[in-house]
């Protein structure tokens, strides 16, 4: 019985974080789809850059949690970039549809590795140096 609530304990912990950080990532999302017609592509590249920046840095589940799935998971969203898409390619604009999905994919992943970079170059400022 102990073992199933220190279990249940964590879980629930765990959840909490994923909410902490989802509440303000769909927060953050609203206002800027309120500020711009078409924010798929800048909310997409911004998660990119942080869930690189996030996988380059020390492994920290409990930050894993918060911010890749809590905040980034609520803040992006590959739904909206694909209706985006769907609506393009159904108006028969199939040059806007290709190039937004391209761009998207282009930028997001030159956002992704950029972050890596960032958190590579971060995790290697933490790490004692050892004298020659």
């Amino acid at each position: 019985m102990a073992e199933w609530s220190s279990s249940l304990r964590s879980e629930l912990n765990e959840l909490l974080l994923v909410a902490l950080g989802a509440v303000p990532g769909a927060l953050l999302r609203w206002q800027v789809a309120l500020q711009l017609e078409d924010q798929n592509l800048l909310v997409n590249v911004l998660g990119a850059v942080l869930l690189g920046l996030l996988a380059g840095l020390p492994s920290a589940p409990r930050r894993q949690l918060l911010l890749g799935v809590g905040f980034c998971g609520s803040f992006t969203t590959f739904s909206g970039w694909m209706l985006t898409v769907a609506r393009d390619l159904a108006a028969g604009n199939w040059g806007e549809a290709v190039g937004f999905l391209g761009l998207t994919l282009g930028l997001g992943l030159g956002g992704a590795s950029l972050g890596l970079s960032l958190g590579r170059w971060l995790k290697q400022l933490e790490q004692p140096r050892s004298e020659p």
